[in-house]
């Protein structure tokens, strides 16, 4: 299990969805209507309720799939899941960004980056393993 590439690839995706929890994506101040002076606050994984929802599904999705060696096929579709939901995440964080004046990015903010990359990297060992054995299938 922990020999095949996209096991390490989707460690590294969990890994990866587990520090966006623990250091921020950018710091910048956020005007509040009920203040008169602006707030400096991080903007990480747990910021906003949708945004810690779906890195919560991220990390589990990850952790599951390198479970599923025995079962490439659903390791496939889970992995193409995790890329799908891992750029949803990143279009929030942007989103997110805009809400803030003087945004300075954090150097974690690669964080969800590698977690993109993570899925996509498990994703292309994956299907290089089920081409593997459908051409060895065929041998026989």
């Amino acid at each position: 299990m922990i020999q095949r590439q996209q096991t390490l690839w989707l460690l590294l995706a969990s890994v990866g969805a587990f520090l966006t929890f623990q250091f921020p994506f950018l710091t910048g101040t956020k005007i509040i209507t009920a203040q008169t002076q602006p707030v400096v606050e991080e903007l990480d994984a747990g910021s906003t309720l949708f945004l810690l929802l779906l890195t919560v599904v991220s990390l589990i999705l990850s952790t599951v799939t390198i479970f599923l060696f025995k079962d490439r096929k659903m390791q496939l579709k889970l992995s193409l899941t995790g890329i799908v939901l891992s750029v949803i995440i990143l279009v929030l964080y942007i989103l997110e960004m805009q809400k803030f004046e003087k945004t300075t990015l954090a150097l974690y903010c690669i964080l969800p980056l590698l977690v993109v990359v993570g899925y996509i990297m498990a994703f292309r060992g994956i299907r290089h393993d089920e081409k593997l054995v459908k051409s060895l299938d065929k041998l026989r």
